[in-house]
């Protein structure tokens, strides 16, 4: 009797759990080809997007994709081309979609189209304008390639009229102004768009085709364009498709103490006195996390100030590089109150949850008497620790340890609620306010993010700490320069207590406080509001005027003390370019500006200079067109997104759920499998 009632039990379980799965499957299948929902990420696998047809419903494989990334280094600048080649591996006619991240500083001004040995230059034009003429080319069969703007740090490639078993070439070139940081010169090359939270509900009837992008997420009423910035995401570890070669040409001018990267393995050679060459170990790699190369010069060359300009139309230009001075002549710093924020929504799962705490737990053990602290939570919802900062002593402090050893990582990313519990908009005194934002920073509502800082900033500062493989650097950076704070990037479990040390040391020990700048003349520089200059890192400004510049005079706070220095410009290196980096400060402060009123007047002016300096913008785009025609008109043209990997260090199930992430009720069918199973023990038992 109890063996059959235990094989009628395991014959139910799985008639049950069968039905269940069956229905889960059906459903899936029906939603990615019938629905006229964006796909799910689980629908990428090994290196390939399986894309609905317009016209018959079927699905085919996505161009495959290369990178090369070429770097010249001088100085501060860096000049880098990055090649993209797109294959064909169908016997079809295929146009490629691919989203992809550049540095957030990253001034993009050139575009080609390679064709064989031969190329197309790309044109700037208004965006409207260059998406048309994309748009004629493409239907007309003619081989044409366009660049736009989602993000300062994200772009999309569109390449039109790819032939059947055949490539071609796009080369992307931008100009970035180095990191500097206590003595550390470091270059970021930015390699996966990280799946992108989007709160928001989604938008129906004619605004759904706003965004008109391929991506797994719909557009929203809070991000309209989600569809253009959720590129598909390809989960399979052992995909060898989409990786990228670097070959780096370091122009130090001076010796290296080291050259090295800290996340990838490389090769460095010294091709003379100053001059390096870097690559990569193993030839290529995943584009699975950005790459980071470090070096410092040898003791005795670091100076207190740089200063380099150009002359450009009639227009002169100019970067400062302000550096602090030694830690032993910094002032006594103020008392301060340290509000610290950890995401742990469903993203941060993984090595970037553990680096997360680890950083916090070091933050509170660092925190002096005389100070005064909390601790913020939040993924969909936000929570702090203390109803209002509490002074630190052992109790408070081990409360706090206690609680943030407890955390763990799942829910959303709503981080407008946690932004408006860490500032609050007020004046503190002589206590020097200080907010520690930890996360990835992969959120879509970026702009709504930036609009609420400046609302609730009062006198904080608030400084970004970038967690995991490919953090938003977009907004990382932008959140600290509104918040008169700094950016720091954590790529690696093992560099927390190092980079956590080095912000900490910053924290604690203020150079100069509220500083201003008189040029003695009209000038246009960015940033307007200078950040505070902190122990081991260096202030850059871009500035623009009519006249040579000659001198300038800083002023600030160095403690509770007045503090001045004259500076003369004269005799600064020259170096060509930098008319396009201040170009690119300016669009990004005017984007800042767009979102306080008068839109329109703003978008022309941005338009303007993006034109006058040949940038893409989001008002602008480079597209390159070929005159002659090659895809047969009666061959039709299949548009496909190209997917990008999934973080290293993400997990995939945590991001997207380990059941279908779409609008079918695959919970119910399951929910229902083990009701069937409950059903029949509710009879047998009646019966027996």
């Amino acid at each position: 009797m109890r063996s059959w009632l235990l094989r009628t039990l395991l014959l139910a379980w799985a008639s049950g759990l069968g039905f269940s799965l069956w229905m889960m499957l059906t459903i899936m299948l029906w939603s990615g080809v019938v629905s006229a929902e964006p796909i799910s990420a689980q629908s990428v696998k090994q290196g390939s997007l399986f894309m609905r047809d317009a016209g018959n419903g079927q699905t085919t494989v996505a161009p495959l994709l290369e990178t090369r990334a070429d770097m010249e280094i001088s100085g501060i600048l860096a000049r880098v081309r990055v090649n993209q080649e797109f294959h064909n591996t169908t016997n079809q006619w295929q146009e490629g979609i691919y989203v992809f991240p550049l540095p957030d500083d990253a001034a993009v001004d050139h575009l080609r189209l390679w064709i064989g040995e031969r190329f197309v230059e790309g044109e700037i034009h208004p965006r409207e304008e260059a998406r048309q003429k994309y748009a004629r080319a493409r239907e007309e069969g003619r081989q044409a390639s366009l660049l736009e703007q989602e993000r300062p740090n994200m772009f999309t490639a569109s390449v039109a009229n790819i032939p059947p078993g055949e490539s071609i070439r796009v080369e992307i070139e931008y100009q970035q102004t180095v990191q500097y940081d206590a003595g550390l010169f470091s270059l970021r090359f930015p390699m996966v768009v990280g799946p992108r939270y989007i709160p928001g509900v989604p938008l129906a009837g004619k605004e759904k085709t706003v965004g008109g992008g391929l991506g797994w997420a719909a557009d929203t009423d809070q991000v309209p364009d989600a569809s253009r910035i959720t590129p598909p995401v390809d989960i399979d570890p052992g995909n060898e498709s989409n990786a990228v070669v670097l070959d780096i040409h370091l122009h130090a001018g001076l010796p290296l103490s080291f050259v090295d990267s800290p996340y990838h393995s490389v090769e460095v050679s010294e091709v003379s006195d100053g001059e390096y060459r870097i690559g990569l170990e193993q030839g290529k790699i995943p584009a699975n996390r950005d790459f980071v190369l470090q070096w410092q010069y040898a003791p005795g060359t670091d100076t207190s100030v740089a200063w380099f300009s150009e002359e450009y139309k009639g227009a002169h230009y100019g970067l400062l590089m302000l550096v602090p001075p030694p830690a032993e002549r910094l002032p006594t710093p103020p008392a301060r109150e340290v509000i610290l924020v950890v995401d742990v929504s469903g993203s941060m799962e993984g090595e970037s949850i553990v680096q997360a705490k680890r950083a916090v737990e070091l933050a509170l053990l660092r925190l002096s008497p005389g100070d005064s602290f909390n601790v913020i939570r939040f993924n969909h919802e936000a929570s702090a620790l203390f109803p209002r900062p509490m002074p630190v002593d052992d109790a408070s402090r081990g409360q706090a340890l206690a609680w943030v050893r407890g955390l763990h990582a799942d829910g959303g990313t709503e981080m407008i609620k946690a932004m408006d519990l860490a500032l609050d908009g007020q004046t503190h005194g002589d206590r020097l306010r200080q907010v520690v934002f930890l996360t990835d920073g992969d959120v879509g509502n970026e702009d709504a993010l930036f609009t609420l800082i400046r609302q609730r900033l009062g006198d904080s500062r608030l400084f970004t700490v970038g967690i995991g493989s490919a953090p938003n650097g977009y907004f990382m950076t932008r959140a600290a320069e509104h918040g008169r704070g700094s950016y720091t990037y954590i790529g690696n479990i093992d560099e927390v207590g190092e980079k956590m040390q080095r912000l900490f040391l910053q924290l604690e020990s203020p150079a100069v406080t509220d500083i201003r700048l008189h040029w003695g003349q009209d000038v246009q520089q960015w940033p307007e509001t200078v950040p505070d200059l902190y122990a081991g890192e260096p202030v850059l400004v871009s500035v623009r005027s009519e006249q040579p510049l000659n001198k300038l005079m800083i002023s600030g706070k160095a403690g509770v003390d007045d503090w001045s220095q004259q500076l003369h410009l004269l005799g600064g290196q020259e170096r060509p370019g930098l008319h396009v980096l201040w170009a690119r400060h300016y669009i990004r402060s005017m984007m800042g500006e767009m979102m306080r009123g008068n839109a329109q007047s703003w978008r022309e002016r941005i338009q303007k200079v993006a034109l006058e300096h040949h940038l893409v913008s989001r008002f602008t785009s480079l597209v390159a067109v070929d005159k002659t025609p090659v895809r047969p008109l009666d061959s039709p043209l299949e548009k496909r997104a190209l997917p990008v990997r999934l973080p290293q260090g993400w997990s995939a199930d945590a991001l997207f759920g380990r059941l279908p992430q779409t609008a079918t009720p695959a919970n119910l069918y399951l929910l229902l499998g083990l009701l069937g199973v409950l059903s029949f023990l509710m009879l047998w038992r009646k019966r027996a």
